[in-house]
């Protein structure tokens, strides 16, 4: 049903070719496994600006979502809205990706203090990706 564009060219910087690309998942839904991870702080006004790494092959009902700043009824009734682990896996098994990094990164998407968010954040998303070597991230906002 959705319109896929189709670019001619990359808006900036060097396109890849997906189907021969090692993706990482990121997302701002502050999804975190309640196992083994500190929920986000979801009712800190000021944010809370750390990550929360799991595998891709995490069980999708095995997350909790901490995260004050949206509706969590279609995260609730389909995950994949926002952790779309088995469709990217689809995508991968139908060649349209080449594959997908082992690790997902997320973060908690209410960070209202940008500087903050660059200065502790984005390094620490940075540090992630790098050690799963993509050619590309696939971002999900909340």
């Amino acid at each position: 049903i959705y319109n896929r564009p189709t670019n001619s060219e990359a808006p900036s910087g060097r396109g890849i070719d997906l189907s021969e690309s090692r993706l990482i998942l990121i997302t701002s839904a502050g999804s975190y496994l309640p196992a083994i991870h500190e929920p986000f702080d979801a009712e800190n006004l000021l944010g809370d600006y750390s990550i929360r790494l799991y595998p891709t092959n995490t069980p999708l009902d095995a997350l909790s979502y901490a995260h004050d700043h949206y509706n969590h009824a279609a995260v609730e009734e389909d995950p994949q809205v926002l952790i779309p682990l088995e469709h990217l896996k689809d995508m991968a098994a139908e060649g349209m990706i080449g594959e997908l990094a082992d690790t997902v990164i997320s973060f908690h998407g209410y960070t209202p203090n940008s500087a903050r968010f660059v200065d502790e954040t984005i390094p620490l998303m940075l540090e992630a990706a790098l050690q799963e070597q993509p050619q590309g991230a696939l971002f999900v906002p909340a």
